[in-house]
């Protein structure tokens, strides 16, 4: 049965009610048309229950959009969602993809993560190209993608609104990776998920690392916002050296500042007996929350990305498949993913709107009964870097 506007509908009741779905709730094919978002292909999902969400198919089937009853979630930056035609991969020392940034779900991979890096090619067999170079969270966020179906599809009495495409980070002497995505929602809930393949395409034995910058904007992120996480310790913290000069530690959150500095954190975080990492950005005054629900084996590791300057206000819940210090890191540890031919990696993320105190409630009862986080603001980072269950020497895996 669907759940819309507060009772229970068969599929008979739903089509009684009106001449298409449409009325209530779809997905629905449209074109963006100014500015630096121009011609851009973006699907508009409405689930029934006031979740409103766009899918932006010219960039890498990325979520742009992301409001609940009109309240917004998803973070909107200055740089607005530009058109892939105007990027420039390798521009500002490797930092233009900071002028493509913005959206609720940004992914960075298929074969680079976090800072710039170059990189031995010898797996690609090509003597005139002697380095990898890659830019700031690699090339995919910016790459147009296929479209292969998008719809309403009924099971009985209950609805699945999705799109499923495919985008492809490819290159003579390269990588050939493939992303094949599919997004669902259900009709009459207040939730989505992410469904991701990474496969090799290609021939090459091919590095690769996969990173969601999941980033919510205000009026979830307020003044006296919370960040509920399973932390078991928290590793790392990119300002360490001078924690508190800001006076923003990890858990309660301000208002927007003027001359904010981003800070990043690396949390380790405990699962559930499923495996299952959720961890939510609640806004109590406002009884509004939303929740992000990975599983521990597919992304071992997790960011908090604070971006609170006055313009860009944001905070970021970043799933990560490596640790913050990135490919070289990951090298020396044995802990870089390589994908042979055929071979693939799988991912499926949760997105969840908490609404009312109750369900803020909920999630915070069962994030604590997973692990307590830290009490304190400001916790000490332990610099304590855990091997990643089934990579590593030990594990067989290639340095």
């Amino acid at each position: 049965m669907v759940q819309l506007f507060g009772r229970s509908y068969t599929r008979r009741e739903v089509a009684a009610h009106a001449g298409m779905l449409s009325q209530f709730a779809g997905v629905r094919l449209m074109t963006l048309g100014d500015g630096v978002e121009r011609d851009i292909r973006m699907l508009e999902f409405r689930t029934g229950s006031g979740l409103r969400f766009t899918v932006l198919l010219d960039r890498a089937f990325d979520v742009a959009d992301c409001e609940y009853k009109g309240q917004a979630i998803g973070w909107n930056s200055p740089s607005g969602f530009r058109h892939p035609g105007l990027h420039e991969y390798e521009g500002e020392g490797g930092l233009a993809w900071l002028r493509s940034f913005s959206g609720l779900v940004v992914t960075c991979g298929l074969d680079h993560i976090l800072f710039m890096h170059e990189d031995k090619s010898d797996h690609y067999h090509y003597v005139h190209r002697k380095s990898v170079n890659s830019s700031i969270h690699g090339r995919i966020s910016t790459t147009p993608g296929k479209l292969i179906a998008y719809g309403e599809q009924w099971d009985g009495d209950e609805c699945t609104l999705f799109c499923e495409g495919v985008i492809q980070q490819s290159a003579v002497f390269g990588e050939d990776l493939h992303l094949i995505r599919r997004i669902e929602a259900k009709l009459g809930a207040s939730e989505f998920t992410i469904q991701d393949r990474v496969v090799n395409h290609g021939f090459y034995r091919t590095p690769h690392m996969f990173c969601y910058h999941i980033n919510i904007g205000h009026p979830v992120l307020s003044e006296g916002s919370r960040y509920l996480a399973p932390v078991a310790h928290t590793v790392w913290a990119a300002h360490a050296e001078d924690y508190k000069k800001q006076e923003v530690g990890y858990r309660r959150l301000p208002g927007p500042r003027h001359n904010f500095h981003e800070q990043v954190w690396q949390h380790a975080m405990a699962a559930d007996a499923a495996g299952q990492v959720p961890v939510a950005i609640v806004n109590d005054a406002l009884g509004l929350g939303f929740l992000v629900e990975t599983n521990k084996n597919e992304f071992p590791c997790q960011f908090q990305w604070q971006n609170f300057q006055e313009g860009q206000y944001a905070i970021g819940i970043e799933p990560s498949t490596n640790h913050v210090y990135g490919k070289s890191f990951a090298q020396e540890r044995g802990e870089l993913i390589w994908l042979e031919h055929g071979e693939e990696k799988r991912y499926k993320t949760r997105f969840a709107v908490l609404d009312g105190a109750q369900a803020l409630a909920a999630a915070e009862k069962r994030i604590t009964a997973i692990a307590r986080q830290p009490d304190s603001d400001y916790p000490d980072p332990s610099n304590r870097w855990d091997p990643i269950a089934g990579r590593g020497k030990s594990a067989g895996v290639p340095a």
